[in-house]
């Protein structure tokens, strides 16, 4: 008796564009469209991150501030904002939680989404990603790109094909000839030394890598040598594992043009409410902690909190509130983003339900 293959699991690796410097550059509209660096400009400070504006000279993370300058003399140096970095991820991951429950994380600007059965019921791993760059691109204003395949190592590798702004998928018949093709340096995991040695051996694509017997990798490379002999075969069977601890619910919206009167923000405020009682309803939470964010067109930031003894999710019932911080004391400033949050989260988990699927990419 013939036993049927599973189905492939379909994975999105999302990879946020220069997250970073992104950031910095939305923050600030002065910085659009100019090279920028992230981690402070003193000669003995390394770029934590480059805007691709100034990649284009050469200019990369882990470079000296002097030589970035040399590279790229009218490069602008900005301070980390590790709050704001923060503040950020959490938006975009509750965007990909609005489409599956198995989210892996990496770092605050790239996660792994496992979207075999997802909560939207889209067959399609290619147009999920698509949906989620843009939905990410209009709640943030940041650029994402992502990488759709039958593993995770695969949709790593495959997010960088075409950054920024863009999505390669790579199907389950195009797998093979994929890896057979790729350069050995853009395998996940290969790094500077790694590549080098391999390239001492002859080794410099997939089909080369193909080439070497298990027992020649593992005498070469020890534990990675399987590993290679693997993932070159199209063979990686780590889940995406989700540690998913949500701690708030929130949205924000920045302003084309900064707000003065309050009559205007609570009208804005509305709207954010609404998503926000959208998303508890979703996310199946309840919570005691209502926050209101404002960031003044100088750029600093205020929060506004207040705990109530019960749990709650509804417009009606959290707004009040909202209304209350606001007027809580006099702006000190035009403002150009307001935000609201629920913390001290009450959450019913499920978990997920796995079903045999027809696999289209």
């Amino acid at each position: 008796m013939k036993h049927s293959k599973p189905p492939f699991r379909k994975i999105i690796h999302v990879d946020m564009d220069a997250y970073y410097a992104s950031v910095a550059q939305l923050d600030n509209p002065e910085l659009r469209g100019k090279a920028v660096a992230v981690g402070g400009g003193g000669d003995r400070g390394v770029v934590s991150a480059a805007s691709y504006e100034a990649r284009k000279y050469g200019v990369k993370s882990a470079m000296s501030n002097v030589m970035a300058k040399q590279k790229c003399p009218h490069i602008i140096f900005v301070e980390s904002d590790f709050a704001r970095y923060k503040e950020l991820s959490a938006q975009i991951r509750e965007i990909f939680y609005e489409y599956t429950d198995l989210v892996e994380p990496l770092s605050l600007d790239e996660a792994y989404l496992d979207v075999t059965e997802n909560k939207k019921g889209n067959p399609s791993a290619n147009d999920i990603a698509r949906e989620i760059r843009q939905r990410i691109y209009d709640e943030t204003g940041l650029r994402a790109s992502a990488g759709i395949s039958i593993n995770k190592f695969i949709a790593k590798v495959a997010s960088d094909i075409n950054k920024p702004n863009g999505q390669k998928t790579v199907h389950p018949e195009e797998v093979i000839s994929f890896l057979e093709e790729l350069p050995v340096h853009k395998f996940y995991g290969v790094g500077k030394v790694t590549a080098a040695k391999m390239y001492n051996l002859g080794i410099f694509v997939g089909n080369d890598l193909k080439q070497k017997t298990l027992e020649e990798l593992v005498s070469l490379f020890g534990k990675s040598g399987a590993h290679y002999y693997n993932i070159v075969r199209g063979i990686h069977n780590s889940p995406v594992k989700p540690n998913r601890i949500r701690k708030s619910v929130g949205a924000e919206r920045t302003f084309r043009e900064n707000i003065s009167s309050e009559v205007f923000m609570l009208e804005k405020l509305h709207d954010i409410a609404d998503e926000i009682e959208k998303r508890m309803e979703k996310s199946k939470a309840k919570g005691k902690t209502i926050t209101l964010k404002i960031k003044y067109s100088d750029f600093t930031q205020q929060t506004r909190s207040k705990t109530v003894q019960h749990f709650m999710y509804k417009k009606k019932d959290f707004f009040p509130i909202v209304k209350e911080l606001l007027y809580q004391e006099k702006l000190k400033n035009s403002v150009r983003l307001l935000g609201i949050s629920f913390g001290n989260l009450d959450t019913i988990k499920k978990d997920p339900v796995w079903v045999q699927l027809k696999f289209e990419f």
